[in-house]
């Protein structure tokens, strides 16, 4: 579905050049300037505020929850061994 969109967008944009570079369709585009425009501020003050608020309580509370619980045992078991020895030695 994107492609056959993306197609025809595609297509109306060539569509649109083909317009304009045959002059069936101009853009009278005239010359542009900017207002001049005089902006100026002063320095001012924060505005009083005042603002009645809650207080805000932050503490601990002890409570019960249920924790899983992992234990682990020592087994005693066979594990490869890699060593080194020299030529004539045991």
């Amino acid at each position: 579905m994107s492609r056959k969109l993306l197609a025809v967008i595609a297509i109306i944009v060539v569509i649109a050049i083909i317009l304009f570079a045959t002059g069936f369709w101009s853009a009278d585009v005239k010359e542009g300037a900017l207002p001049n425009v005089d902006v100026s501020a002063e320095g001012g003050a924060m505005p009083e505020v005042d603002v009645d608020s809650k207080e805000v309580v932050v503490g601990t509370t002890e409570t019960n929850i249920e924790v899983p619980k992992i234990e682990t045992e020592t087994e005693t078991v066979d594990v490869p061994a890699i060593g080194v020895k020299d030529n004539g030695e045991e």
